[in-house]
């Protein structure tokens, strides 16, 4: 490798460093926080949580047609 393939791949280097220096980190407590009271607030309207009525039901089996 020559010195300014060198260099320039030092220059890639520093600017992928500066742009993970600047960019907004949270805790891990913090978004772990968040995350929990997100889905207490949020827990009324997941039907994983509270389960789907038969008919708003997407995935029921079809009914077999009469007329045939």
């Amino acid at each position: 490798m020559s010195a300014s393939s060198s260099i320039v791949a030092m220059k890639k280097v520093v600017q992928r460093l500066r742009l993970e220096a600047g960019i907004h980190r949270v805790k891990v407590s913090q978004a772990a926080a968040d995350l929990q009271l997100f889905c207490l607030q949020n827990a009324q309207q997941d039907p994983l949580l509270t389960g789907l009525s038969s008919s708003n039901n997407p995935f029921r089996p079809q009914k077999a047609c009469s007329f045939l």
